[in-house]
């Protein structure tokens, strides 16, 4: 029996702007339209004002991320796991559109933690973004962690914040195992998710990106795409499932 070779697809933010979901450091990023809201997702000035806390709630009342749905891009990763090809996805994003488009929880590693819950900072418990917000649409300003008094974010990973360990090294394990490694919608210049790419080539597997934008990798690809993802994708993975 002849073993599929494993696919790994490394997701950045351009493969969610169809689905409604601005990147962040694209021409039209929000870190370039506004420098000051990154302000809003650092760790330290998070925890230690209260007036960047309140900001940063009606920031996330106003975001569009939990009402947006998968788009074609999504769904050509899910197909191609569905057709039997071994599938992985590691995503820099943290909308969850990978898993609403129907990619089982466990073959998707967020390397920057998820946008669907929060977090207490003291006690560590977990809920549900949708019950925080609706608190703050209730009035509550800054809600606080209804077990401990605790002081609740996003569970995703703020500047400033280290990576969860046991979810990159799941990650490197996947790059080094990996056939085949596909870049998409990502300008690869966060690390260490980065060098997750370099990581693979370095293990033998083949790299192709996906992006508008040229990357730092470039030159390491054996093919790059500067088509739009939501057309370039579904057409690239049907090449890979043979179809």
């Amino acid at each position: 029996m002849t073993t599929r070779p494993l696919v790994a697809v490394l997701s950045g933010a351009g493969i969610s702007t169809d689905s409604g979901i601005p990147d962040y450091r694209g021409p039209q990023g929000l870190w370039r339209r506004d420098p000051e809201a990154q302000r809003l997702v650092e760790f330290e000035a998070y925890v230690s004002d209260p007036e960047i806390r309140r900001r940063s709630w009606q920031m996330r009342r106003a975001n569009r991320t939990l009402l947006a749905e998968p788009n074609a891009a999504h769904r050509a990763i899910t197909d191609l796991e569905r057709s039997g090809v071994p599938v992985r996805v590691i995503t820099q994003n943290v909308d969850g559109l990978h898993q609403a488009a129907g990619m089982p929880e466990r073959k998707v590693l967020e390397l920057h933690g998820t946008a669907r819950s929060v977090v207490c900072v003291g006690c560590g418990v977990r809920s549900s973004m949708t019950e925080a917000l609706a608190r703050v649409e209730a009035g509550e300003a800054d809600p606080a962690c209804l077990v401990c008094g605790g002081i609740l974010k996003s569970a995703t990973v703020m500047f400033g914040e280290r990576l969860d360990p046991e979810v990159l090294g799941a990650a490197m394990t996947v790059a080094k195992g990996c056939d085949l490694f596909l870049a998409v919608g990502t300008t690869l210049q966060v690390q260490p998710a980065a060098s997750l790419v370099g990581l693979a080539v370095e293990h033998g597997a083949r790299l192709i990106i996906v992006n508008a934008e040229e990357t730092p990798y470039d030159e390491l690809a054996a093919e790059v795409v500067r088509e739009p993802i939501g057309t370039a994708l579904p057409a690239l993975l049907a090449r890979v499932a043979g179809r």
